[in-house]
């Protein structure tokens, strides 16, 4: 089959699929006329001339109930023939296996109109089907779809929940049939007729299923408490075709608590589920994520990975994982920027006329990361930054004498000490860095396609960072907030660093000298990324905790005691390093809480504001006719692209 793109070519590769199975049913080559619409079905399922095309199949095969064999249901099955094959169990007269068959492909391909065939809408087709069988057939197509349906989805399903409905004027006493149209019509959006169907199956059958649906239908009609008493009422009655799937349940009841606001009354549940079942797929992961909600501690985040490493089986830990991880600096994002040079550069960015070349002379009033100066010069590459003075302690020192340098220093002017890396060493860095990652190991394991470039070309790009891809994204990024996609490259050139010579043991390892180097080095945008690869290490590779534990301290407290002095911009993004990284001592977690605690006092308790402390200690003065200035800071692209307000 050839595969094409757009709703125009999809319709001319099912005509000349088409046109191939006429040819074949006019040289009595059947079969190879069923492989052809099969495809043709795929790309169009609802062509006219296809269905006119497998009524002649039908024909030629000596009607429609000799013609099953030629889309066979046995084996690895093709999704193509199981569509032929439900229209032509619907020529034949067996409607319920063609129900059943439709229902199959709705459940592979939700977003495909399988349902929008004429057949499906007959007045009659109501009376001529099993409630029982069309009740499975519900069942197996809502349960692959999401919870609610969007607009393309819910368009594509909608005829299969209309038959359901007609169906079910009829049988409106068929208590499995209840429940199952219950969970479909809620994720149509219908929440409340959701209900009255699901409570219509409970009072007719109380039990574990029609439970089940009801608590869902209202959770989702905005009823949660009265979902929580059907669901306890349903654990607490002794019913003997109970099994193991009330301990799914169990795990929804404790969850439900945690979106009420009392994750503490959910975890007996959990507890309860793993006394008799410790391996349970989904309660352990579920308990971490209350204990998250009780304290917020990333220390249940690491338990979530740490369980789904040792059972990768376990799914939930992973996706559990993903949604606690969303949007959280370094969990799940890069940590935004809060130079004084930042704030200005957002500034001259957000006015109207702007653009690459636009010159601005840029002063600040004391040293601050020399990657701030890459981001601006990303943006506005004939611009200038400078500044006026050096705090105590000098920030341009490393904590202790390294081996790598990749900054170095001209008075107060910052240069490269690395040279460039190769173009497609750029470009590979280039097409791997990310804004945003679904968790820490995802990001580790997303950067192993690093591991085979050179040291230095990983360095190289540390300090000369390619653009932005030249997609949607990486142009906001480049016109609204160069400086993400600076430290986007940073950490992921560090993950790649993190990647190098994994034969060597961590202990006397290129990758870890030259990671310490880089958290221990001029402070600077790099040592939060070198800082970030060490937490993924340790996420990944339980046996480094202890000595990465020893290294974030080292850099936490020197950084700590630096900003009694001087601004230390990159101070609240080591101090999240350090949450994240829940193995290092009590004592370092509770001075990172600290941290965070003061600096959310000081800009409003706003942790993405962008505000430095020296936000007012930076000035731009314009050298191009549009280099004007705003009266504020814009918004954060984090926001806008996320949803943050």
């Amino acid at each position: 089959m050839v595969h094409t793109d757009g709703e125009g070519d999809d319709r001319l590769a099912a005509e000349g699929e088409v046109a191939v199975a006429r040819l074949a049913i006019d040289s009595g080559d059947l079969a190879h006329a069923a492989d052809h619409l099969s495809d043709a079905i795929l790309s169009d399922p609802q062509l006219p001339e296809l269905h006119e095309a497998l009524a002649e199949l039908c024909a030629a095969a000596g009607g429609p109930a000799a013609a099953r064999e030629l889309f066979p249901l046995d084996g690895e099955v093709y999704l193509g023939t199981v569509v032929c094959r439900a229209h032509v169990e619907a020529a034949a007269g067996d409607w319920d296996s063609a129900v059943g068959l439709l229902a199959s492909a709705i459940q592979h391909e939700p977003a495909r109109p399988w349902a929008h065939t004429a057949w499906l809408a007959r007045e009659d087709l109501p009376a001529l089907v099993d409630p029982d069988a069309v009740a499975q057939a519900v069942a197996r197509a809502a349960g692959a779809l999401p919870d609610r349906l969007s607009v393309e989805l819910a368009h594509a399903v909608r005829p299969f929940d209309d038959f359901v409905q007609a169906v079910l004027a009829r049988n409106g006493e068929h208590a499995l049939l209840l429940a199952m149209a219950s969970g479909l019509t809620r994720r149509l959006g219908a929440t409340a007729r959701a209900v009255e169907l699901a409570q219509r199956a409970h009072r007719s059958a109380p039990g574990y299923l029609p439970s089940v649906m009801l608590g869902n239908a209202l959770r989702s009609d905005g009823r949660p408490e009265a979902a929580l008493a059907v669901w306890e009422a349903e654990l607490a009655r002794e019913a003997p075709e109970k099994d193991n799937s009330s301990s799914y349940l169990a795990v929804d009841v404790a969850e439900l608590y945690g979106t009420l606001g009392r994750p503490a009354d959910g975890l007996p549940w959990l507890d309860q589920v793993l006394a008799t079942a410790p391996d349970h797929p989904k309660a352990a992961p579920a308990r971490y994520g209350l204990r998250h909600a009780i304290d917020g501690d990333p220390a249940h985040l690491l338990g979530l990975a740490d369980h789904h490493r040792a059972h990768p089986d376990h799914e939930y830990a992973q996706d559990l994982l993903e949604r606690l991880s969303h949007r959280e600096p370094w969990l799940g994002m890069v940590s935004g920027a809060t130079e004084a040079t930042v704030n200005v550069l957002h500034q001259v960015l957000g006015a109207e006329g702007t653009g690459r070349d636009t010159e601005i002379d840029c002063t600040a009033s004391a040293v601050e990361p020399p990657s701030s100066v890459l981001a601006v010069h990303l943006a506005l590459p004939r611009s200038t930054v400078s500044y006026q003075s050096v705090g105590e302690p000098d920030p341009r020192l490393p904590l202790t004498e390294p081996t790598t340098r990749i900054w170095a220093w001209d008075g107060t002017d910052p240069r490269p000490a690395v040279a460039p890396p190769a173009p497609a060493s750029a470009e590979l860095v280039r097409a791997t860095a990310e804004i945003v990652w679904p968790t820490i190991p995802a990001a580790y394991d997303h950067a192993v396609r690093l591991a085979g470039l050179p040291l230095d070309e990983l360095l190289g790009v540390l300090v000369h960072p390619p653009l932005p891809r030249e997609d949607d994204l990486g142009r906001a990024l480049l016109a609204h907030q160069p400086e993400l996609w600076v430290r986007a490259v940073q950490s992921f050139a560090c993950l790649g660093i993190a990647h190098h010579r994994t034969d060597q043991p961590w202990e006397g390892s290129e990758r870890r000298r030259v990671l310490r180097d880089l958290l221990l080095g001029p402070e600077d945008w790099v040592v939060e990324a070198a800082g970030f690869a060490l937490v993924a290490i340790g996420w990944t590779h339980p046996e480094t905790r202890a000595d990465i534990a020893e290294l974030l301290r080292q850099r936490l407290e020197y950084s700590a005691r630096a900003s009694r002095s001087r601004a230390v911009t990159i101070l609240r993004s080591l101090a999240a390093l350090a949450l994240a990284a829940p193995w290092t001592e009590p004592a370092d977690r509770d001075l990172a809480r600290h941290l965070l605690a003061e600096a959310d006092g000081q800009d409003g308790g706003d942790p993405e504001n962008g505000k430095g402390a020296g936000e007012d200690e930076a000035r731009e003065e314009p050298v191009g006719p549009s280099a004007q200035r705003q009266s504020g800071p814009r918004p954060g692209l984090i926001r806008r692209l996320f949803g943050r307000s």
